[in-house]
């Protein structure tokens, strides 16, 4: 489960972003003084990480009464038959079917216990963050292999105010890592050099063009 400090460092996180935000609309021009984002940022051995409000679907071998579809609560945390109370967020489905398993050793002999997500939310720190002149900024679910087109598909691409290049990805888990890239040409002109891969954490920061 996350530690009461997560929520103060996840907003000064997203306030730092919007202050550059800010920062990127006064500028008012496509120029962009950082490093075009890497063609390739996958990670290949990435596993989701449970995050609040996903729901869980915990199946117990030979055990229907044990099974079935649990939402995990705003605070991280489940509740299982015999179990009880456990974290869930903050950890794969492996590993919290491994400790499903230990807990239900003391009622359930040999118990055998498999956890996939049904409905995906993610963890804070796994989200892809898109804010600024996009149609519809939002939070979204990292899933492996996804792209920056897969998504601006989803938050309903730019606004007509947007500066499209003048887009910005910052890299949390790469120390706050900064990336131009260029919107402007892949949802516009259909430029598909200017696709790249996002990572787990990252915050896209779009900003107005000057009119």
């Amino acid at each position: 489960m996350a530690s009461r400090s997560e929520p103060i460092s996840t907003n000064l996180w997203l306030f730092w972003v919007m202050l550059l935000a800010t920062a990127a609309a006064v500028a008012g021009c496509s120029f962009n003084r950082y490093p075009p984002a890497p063609a390739s940022a996958v990670t290949a051995d990435y596993n989701y990480i449970i995050g609040p409000l996903d729901s869980l679907n915990i199946v117990v071998w030979r055990n229907p009464e044990l099974s079935g579809v649990v939402p995990v609560r705003p605070d991280g945390m489940i509740s299982a038959p015999l179990v009880g109370e456990m974290s869930a967020a903050g950890k794969t489905a492996k590993l919290l079917a491994a400790q499903l398993q230990d807990a239900l050793g003391k009622y359930v002999k040999d118990p055998i216990v498999t956890v996939s997500v049904s409905n995906f939310q993610g963890a804070a720190s796994e989200q892809i963050r898109v804010i600024g002149e996009a149609s519809k900024p939002q939070a979204i679910p990292y899933r492996q292999g996804m792209t920056l087109l897969d998504v601006m598909i989803q938050v309903g691409g730019l606004t007509d105010f947007a500066d499209g290049n003048a887009a910005v990805i910052v890299r949390g888990k790469d120390n706050g890592k900064q990336y131009s890239v260029r919107l402007k040409d892949l949802l516009k002109r259909g430029d598909i050099s200017a696709n790249v891969d996002v990572r787990p954490g990252d915050v896209i920061v779009i900003p107005q063009g000057w009119f």
